[in-house]
Parts: C-alpha cells; structure tokens; sequence
C-alpha cells in the first residue's frame, strides 16, 4: 500500500505517468517539463495563464524550476522497478512514452535530448552540450553550479570560472579543459608507447624462451630416441646371441646323448651275455653228473668269444691286455671291464670337456657384452649429466715461447718463431700451455679440435705439475693423458704415472671430448664422430685442481 501511494505521488496529472524530469510552478504544483510546454501558453486566449492542477492565473508565463529533490527520488523509484530494467542506454528526458535513446546532454538544463528535441534547444553559448550521460551534476562545479570549464595545473583539478576568479583557485595557473586534456593525452601516448615496447620486449623474449623450450623438447625427444634404438639393438644382439649359446649348448647335447645312448645301449648287450654266461655256469655247477660237467668248454673258452666281442664294441685295447694278464676268475674279468667303459666315458667327458669350451667362448661373449653395456652406459650418462661445454681459455703465461697462441686463447700453433715472452716459474719449457681455469667440482666437457696437428697429446693435470724437464705428461702421478698423431704411428694410447695403454682402434674424426666428474672421481676421453664412441675413462680420487693441459708437436 505503501508503494502505490507513493507511486500516486509521483505520477504528473497531466500524462499520469510517473513524473519525467519534473518541475514546479509558482503554485507548488509538479508536472513533467514536456508536459507542461504542452498546454497552451493562455487560458482561453485572455492573456493569462493557470496552473493545469488548481487553475491558478498568472499575468504571465510562469517561470519553470527544476524539482531536483522530486527528480532524485523519482530516479531511485525507476531503478526499483523490473519493467524499467529492460530500457538499455540514456533516454530523452521529454520523451514519455515510448522512451526515446538520447543523442545529446545539456550541462545547463541537466537534461538529455533525442534528435527532435535537440533541433528546437537553444544554441545559446551557456547550453553545452555532450555525450549522453546520467550524471551530469559532476560536470557542474560543487560550490558555484557552474559548468567546469579550466584546469587548474596547481591542484590539478577541473574548476569553474567563479573558481578561477574568485574561488580558492584564484591567482593559479589555469588551462582550458581541451588544452590540458590534450597535454595528458601526449603523456598518455609516451606511457602507451613505452609500455607497447616493453611489451615488444616481453614478447621477444616469451618467443626466444619458447624456441628454446621445444629445441630442448626436440633434443630430448632426439636423445630418446637415440637411446631407444640402442636399447632395440642391445636387445636384438642378446637375443641373437641367446639363441646362438642355447644351439650350441643343445648341439653339444644332442651329441653327448646320442654318443651315450651308444655306450648304454652296447653296455645293456654285455649286461644281458655276462648274465646268460653266469646262469650258464651256475647250471654247471648245480649239475650231479660229472660227465657233462667235463664235457662242457673250459671257462677260459667261454670268456673268449666276451673279449673278442669287447674289442668290436671298440673296448680299450689296453684294458683287453690287461685283462689277459690277470689270472682271475670271471668276476675279476668283469670288473676290469668296467674299468674299459669308464675309460670310454671319459671320452665323454672329452666331449663334455669341448661343451666347455662353448661354454667358455659363451663367457667371453658376455664378458665382451658387460664391457660394451657399461661403455653404453658411460656414453648416456655423459648425455644426459653434461651441462653447457666448459669455458676453457688458454694462460699465456704458462705458455713456451714456441707456442703461438691465438687472440681468443682458444688455440695454440707450433711456430718457429720465438715469442720471446719472460722467463717465470709458470711458464713450461717446451710445446705445452695449460688453462687459467681449474675445476674442483662439478661436472663438465669440452671438446679439442686435433686436425692438422701431426701429433698432439690432450691432457688434464694439476697446477704443481713441474714445468721443467719433468714436465713429460703421462710419465708423473699428476697428469692424464691422451696422445696420437704420426709421431706414434697414428696409434693412439692413454698414460698415466709411466702406465702407458694402447688403444684398439685408430681416431679418424677430428676431434676428441674430454668429460669430467670430479666428485665421481672419472675422466674420460671420447671421439667425435657419429655416433661418439667411448675411448678410455681414468678412475682417481681427485685432490688437486684439474687444468687443461696442450701439447703441439
């Protein structure tokens, strides 16, 4: 109830609709501002005018004040009820019903006008006009109500004219409002064009990271699949040398059998003539009548034809003449013929013996593969554990003076020329230069380029290595070398305290890699070629510095 009394208060009494930009006449009566422009200037043409509410008469047109208390509270109703949500953007304040969108807002009537109603406001100077808005009390200055016209650059603030000439601005520095809008605009572009190229920047440097990350993604991926293939192989090579130790160990079984089925097979013949011998002269013996007894063959006879026969079942000739040594009876006769057929397995054995053999060179294949895995495993762990190649520059100081060494300290030539550099401690006596830079922990590689040098010896040692005559690398519990080149026949070898170790096969590439882990106490040396192949890796405990150490001969 409470509502629609209210709602009756605010309703104008001439459109009965909620009151639009409501103003007051003289009389105290509201109405909307287009609603009142509506009725006719006179009252019947006698020349007065009357108030639509109570017909009050006025000698003349009644000035029109706007209501703001009345227009604020009709504002907060509008915003309470649902079917206004609908109404999108900024309406005409004349136009009732339908709602028409504003083009225009007067700063001075604090009004917002549609394209009919602006074609008839005032172009007087002290109506501006701008942008629709809803607030257009904060386009007025607070104290004086006037439109805000300067800026004042001391306070930075938007001023009226009364403030400027009488207001607490009076005697500041003033700026038309376009003048100094423009001026923060230019700053706003300096900002906006820094920050656009910071953002350049930022970009740049997200793409760089980026094109790093999926070289990093390639490289691995790469690895992986380098590392997956080696695997594949590893495990064709093991099955292949799987198949190849069972056929020969079922070979080497196939035959023992078959020459042992042989023997037990010529073993069950004997059995069963030695068994009918044996009933046959038990019957003898059993026998009353002495004339058949005597009658019978002598029983050195019947062990004849059993010795002829073991001797074409390929019984052992000595053991045959050994037999025919011994006066014996038949059982010492039998037993020694088994004392044959042990010889005889012992032939087996002879096979056995070879199975051995397979069974050997089957040990030195697996030997070779755990050789070759561990050389794998060295190779991925240098793959995967390395960082960025190690930054080695060579010390000039430390440097012969037949030695040319390079602008990038990177490189050292044999010349004929004498450089002729100071005489030091530091400095070696012959062809040698060692790193400024030491390593003490960590792990790190880098690579030497060996081509052109006929011979050459790549070398990390400690720094108390001596620099004189026994300065010769690999001949000293300090240094640990690799050496090649034509000077050793192109046979290359590895030395450490005078233990010289000759390398199987020949470096073709033009390059080798050092890599070193000092904590693990391993530094081994690979050649670069495709793939990079294992040489050697020294096995220390590590107490010093290491350096890297050129020889150039």
């Amino acid at each position: 109830m409470a509502s629609a009394n209210l709602r009756d208060e605010l309703t104008c009494s001439i459109c009965m609709d909620i009151y639009r930009d409501p103003v007051t006449l003289i009389c105290g009566h509201n109405f909307c501002r287009v609603c009142i422009d509506r009725v006719p200037d006179t009252d019947g043409g006698y020349g007065e005018y009357s108030c639509p509410e109570c017909r009050a008469t006025f000698h003349r047109r009644p000035p029109l004040q706007r209501n703001i208390t009345l227009c604020n509270v009709v504002e907060n109703v509008l915003s309470t009820q649902p079917h206004h949500e609908e109404i999108t953007g900024i309406c005409c304040t004349y136009c009732v019903d339908p709602p028409v969108p504003a083009v225009k807002s007067c700063l001075l009537c604090e009004a917002s006008l549609c394209d009919n109603h602006l074609r008839v406001h005032s172009n007087g100077p002290e109506h501006v006009l701008t942008d629709p808005s809803t607030s257009l009390e904060t386009r007025k200055c607070s104290v004086h109500k006037k439109i805000l016209e300067y800026y004042c650059t001391e306070d930075e603030a938007c001023i009226c004219v009364s403030c400027s000439l009488a207001g607490e601005h009076r005697g500041h520095r003033v700026e038309m409002l376009d003048e100094a809008s423009g001026k923060k605009k230019e700053k706003l572009r300096n900002v906006l064009q820094k920050l656009i190229t910071r953002k350049k920047k930022t970009e740049e440097r997200f793409h760089s990271l980026e094109e790093h990350w999926r070289k990093a993604q390639e490289k691995a991926a790469g690895e992986a699949e380098r590392v997956i293939a080696l695997c594949t192989d590893i495990r064709r090579w093991v099955d292949d040398l799987e198949k190849k130790v069972l056929s020969d160990i079922k070979r080497q079984a196939e035959k023992m059998s078959l020459s042992l089925s042989a023997r037990i097979h010529q073993l069950e013949i004997k059995k069963d003539e030695l068994s009918r011998k044996m009933r046959h002269i038990e019957e003898l013996c059993n026998m009353t009548d002495p004339l058949t007894v005597l009658q019978e063959p002598d029983t050195g006879d019947l062990c004849d034809p059993e010795e002829g026969g073991d001797e074409d079942t390929g019984g052992h000739d000595g053991g045959d003449e050994d037999t025919g040594g011994h006066d014996g009876g038949d059982e010492d006769t039998g037993g020694h013929d088994g004392g044959d057929e042990v010889i005889e397995v012992h032939d087996g054995g002879d096979e056995d013996t070879r199975g051995h053999d397979g069974g050997d060179r089957g040990a030195e294949l697996i030997s070779h593969i755990s050789h070759t895995l561990s050389a794998m495993i060295r190779d991925i762990n240098m793959i995967f554990s390395v960082q960025d190649p190690a930054d080695i520059l060579l010390d000039v100081n430390t440097a012969a003076n037949n030695l040319l060494i390079s602008d990038d300290l990177k490189t050292a030539t044999w010349t004929e020329i004498t450089q002729n550099r100071p005489e030091t401690a530091e400095r070696f006596q012959y062809n040698q230069v060692m790193s400024g830079r030491g390593f003490t922990s960590g792990r790190h590689y880098w690579d030497v380029e060996i081509r052109g040098s006929p011979s050459w010896r790549v070398v990390m040692c400690y720094p108390t290595m001596d620099r004189g005559d026994q300065s010769y690398i690999g001949y000293n519990n300090k240094s640990w070398g690799l050496f090649g080149g034509r000077q050793y026949n192109n046979q290359c070898s590895v030395r450490h305290d005078s233990k010289v170790i000759l390398l199987p096969h020949q470096i073709s590439s033009d390059g080798v890699r050092i890599h070193l882990d000092y904590e693990a106490g391993q530094l081994s040396f690979y050649e670069l070629c495709d793939p990079i192949r294992h040489l050697h890796t020294f096995t220390a405990a590590f107490s010093e510095p290491l350096h890297m150490y050129l020889m150039v001969l």
